[in-house]
């Protein structure tokens, strides 16, 4: 009866005592925060547009939870051991949470967004009447633009800084927690599923965003009437970015809430009762003071990087780290700009086939890295070979890709005539950005570059405008032209293009896990919370903040237009595509070969080291 009465009493304990359900709650969580952070990135090119960002902006507001995150990292380290790790992430979660509603506001505190179109008495067509004058003029609608703008900053800095805060906790306490009381083979999987777990996070943000993106912006405040002069295929067009946000918000809450219920300690996989629980719930604690671990914090910081295989490991995670940054960033609007892709189904292609296969990638490194027992000598060998061929799967890409399209006003020497005195008396305003697609195939800015003086609407839809009539600039008999740019004649290389990403992100993945539990096993047991926590703080400081920003960078050199707002650079209307795609690229490619040449270099320390230590204490690898 007291046996009964005494597993009675322990049952309460036992399902928030197994590291299986951790590991699943754990990966949902990620999922979600991976899911917060990749859908913002597939809605970069929409949040641009609407607010004008050029991409170095946007990339550095993308990264901006890493300096957050970065300095905090400092007291995660030291309560690593001290506190309770599950009931930390919990917070962290539920910060991340109220971080992805700030993130909406910036589209509930701006005005309604407002686009070139004749049809909305913004006149973007030739108007020989008009003042030229008056096309220098900043008005109130301008003037509002740019302080939504600034308000989008503000906001959005903020939430991306809360975000960063909560994100602390999450891989530091979750991957020390998992092998700290997983069985010692099966570490390395379960980190592998939690990984693999946690990837479709980004999958299902893109596949997120490519829906959200096909529904205007303005649906709340317009309805769905006012926007159907647009397709999603319009280069004014700009999707409901909001609205995603709010379902990951949802998201994010519900994962936060499992874990207040695990325990501090739990039993590893080897079936300890649940006294035994009890006796590890009073494991002394090491009575060091804050302000003693933040002077002791330099000397742990240096004695961890002279480590010769640490350092050089994390900085080899680095530089696929940054490759990463600007895949996960810009891939989308690259798919866009570079192939004329609506930006839902750059979404849906990055979500569909890219993700995925970094998921599988990561699976698989992780069951090769159980199966075949890879060691610390082995495993840089391994990731050479993996990601070698990921480089060179990346050579055919540079090859791939469209030219720059025929644009008056832009490549002139390319399209063989002087665009500006056909319209010089249109009084063209210097913010016009509307497309159209002249009878001779080449593209003008707006209606009003091409010298249209006169428009004809869709018979079938009275809010679009069939095609533009009278256009001076347009050679030919017709002179016409029809809405939206022209059509791209190398959009057959989209989905090429696509899986040869997907195959090489595969490859260089099969090195995620291999290298995550290198640097697990090349630290003191002792010292393993702290390495990790130096290892994300610098993959954040030297990878995933710097990274976007840089990449941004390569973008926004490659810019042939800017469109204007009040005498300022607003955002980028057109890019040089051949410039373009090499920086992307060659950028991608530079960081894959450094990490390839560190690698090497480690793999060389390895050999040396265990040559030595055979010799000296063949015990100390034990």
């Amino acid at each position: 009866m007291d046996m009964h009465s005494s597993k009675s009493m322990k049952t309460p304990k036992t399902w928030s005592c197994n590291i299986k359900l951790f590991v699943l709650c754990h990966g949902l969580l990620q999922l979600s925060q991976l899911l917060y952070s990749a859908y913002f990135k597939s809605t970069i090119t929409t949040i641009e547009r609407r607010y004008g960002l050029s991409s170095f902006s946007s990339g550095t507001i993308s990264s901006l939870h890493e300096v957050s995150n970065g300095v905090l990292i400092v007291f995660v380290s030291y309560f690593g051991s001290r506190v309770h790790r599950p009931r930390v992430i919990g917070i962290g979660g539920l910060l991340m949470t109220i971080s992805a509603v700030i993130l909406t506001l910036p589209h509930f505190l701006s005005q309604r967004y407002e686009y070139d179109s004749i049809l909305h008495s913004r006149h973007d067509i030739c108007n020989l009447q008009q003042n030229s004058s008056n096309s220098e003029s900043c008005g109130r609608d301008e003037s509002r633009r740019l302080k939504d703008t600034n308000n989008l900053w503000l906001l959005m800095a903020t939430a991306q800084l809360l975000f960063g805060v909560g994100s602390v906790p999450i891989q530091p306490f979750g991957i020390s927690y998992i092998d700290d009381f997983a069985g010692p083979l099966n570490s390395p999987l379960y980190i592998a599923i939690l990984f693999a777990v946690s990837v479709f996070g980004p999958s299902f943000a893109y596949l997120l965003g490519s829906v959200i993106l096909q529904i205007y912006v303005d649906v709340d405040k317009t309805g769905l009437g006012e926007a159907t002069e647009l397709r999603p295929s319009d280069p004014r067009w700009v999707g409901a970015w909001w609205m995603g946000l709010l379902i990951i918000t949802g998201c994010l809450l519900l994962t936060s809430i499992p874990y207040f219920f695990f325990p501090r300690r739990m039993p590893t996989e080897d079936n300890v009762t649940g006294s035994e629980i009890d006796i590890n719930d009073d494991f002394k604690k090491p009575d060091t003071s804050l302000i003693d671990f933040l002077k002791m914090f330099p000397r742990m910081f240096v004695h961890l990087l002279l480590s010769p295989l640490f350092l050089i490991l994390v900085l080899a995670q680095c530089c696929f780290s940054s490759v990463m940054a600007g895949l996960s960033t810009f891939l989308t609007k690259f798919l866009e700009r570079q192939y004329s892709t609506s930006a839902a189904y750059g979404s849906l292609l990055v979500g569909a086939l890219n993700l995925p296969a970094v998921a599988v990638g990561m699976l698989v490194g992780g069951v090769i890295m159980k199966k075949a027992g890879l060691s610390l000598k082995t495993i840089p060998r391994f990731c050479v070979v993996m990601l070698t061929m990921s480089t060179i799967l990346c050579i055919p890409l540079f090859f791939m890709g469209c030219p720059t399209p025929d644009v008056s006003g832009i490549n002139d020497k390319q399209v063989n005539q002087d665009s500006s005195s056909c319209y010089f008396n249109c009084s063209c305003p210097p913010t016009a950005f509307n497309p159209v697609c002249g009878s001779d195939g080449v593209e003008y800015i707006s209606p009003c570059h091409a010298g249209c003086t006169n428009y004809t609407k869709d018979p079938n839809n009275t809010h679009r405008v069939q095609q533009y009539t009278n256009c001076t600039c347009v050679s030919g008999s017709q002179r016409v032209a029809h809405p939206n740019p022209c059509p791209n004649d190398c959009s057959h290389l989209l989905l090429p293009v696509i899986l040869v990403i997907a195959l090489a992100s595969v490859i260089a993945c099969l090195t995620h896990n291999p290298m995550y539990m290198m640097v697990l096993r090349s630290v003191p047991s002792e010292e393993k919370s702290f390495a990790v926590g130096i290892q994300f703080l610098l993959m954040r400081v030297l990878a995933w903040l710097p990274a976007p920003a840089l990449f941004g960078i390569a973008i926004d050199s490659s810019c042939v237009f800017w469109k204007q707002l009040c005498g300022k650079p607003f955002s980028c209307g057109y890019y040089d595509n051949d410039t373009l795609r090499n920086r992307y690229f060659g950028l991608q490619v530079g960081y894959k070969v450094m990490g390839i040449v560190l690698l090497v270099l480690l793999g060389w320390k390895v050999h040396r080291t265990q040559e030595y230590s055979l010799e000296k204490r063949p015990e100390s690898l034990l």
